[in-house]
């Protein structure tokens, strides 16, 4: 299963607080907006999402058909592709996508210690 750029998405109270730490790290913003309340940070390929106040827990986070530059893949797996594969194997879905669509879509899913896993296809 081809899964894409991988990113933890994290819950913070203070954006620009956690943005400051996260430099002191080596990481750069490469997406976002302060003002929309959220940054995309990177370091190589290491890639850190900071939301303020959009979800209640961290979750990690896979993008079909994005490489860890946010450019397309000429080969992935389709978010519904992904869905299926994981239905068939008996994994519980929090959210899915309508199969009946293409482009853009997204899945929820959660480990076994309910960390929640976002497969979130842009393309």
């Amino acid at each position: 299963m081809k899964l894409g750029a991988f990113s933890i998405s994290l819950t913070v109270k203070n954006l620009k607080t956690s943005k400051e730490f996260y430099e002191k790290l080596g990481f750069a913003v490469f997406a976002g907006e302060e003002k929309m309340k959220y940054l995309i940070l990177k370091n190589g390929n290491s890639i850190i999402g900071l939301f303020e106040g959009m979800f209640e827990k961290n979750i990690i986070t896979f993008n079909p058909g994005w490489d860890e530059d946010a450019n397309t893949l000429e080969s992935f797996d389709d978010v519904r592709k992904i869905q299926n594969k994981l239905k068939e194997t008996d994994v519980n879905l929090i959210a899915e996508v309508d199969e009946k669509t293409t482009g853009p879509g997204s899945i929820v899913l959660a480990d076994p210690d309910g960390n929640q896993i976002l497969i979130d296809q842009h393309i």
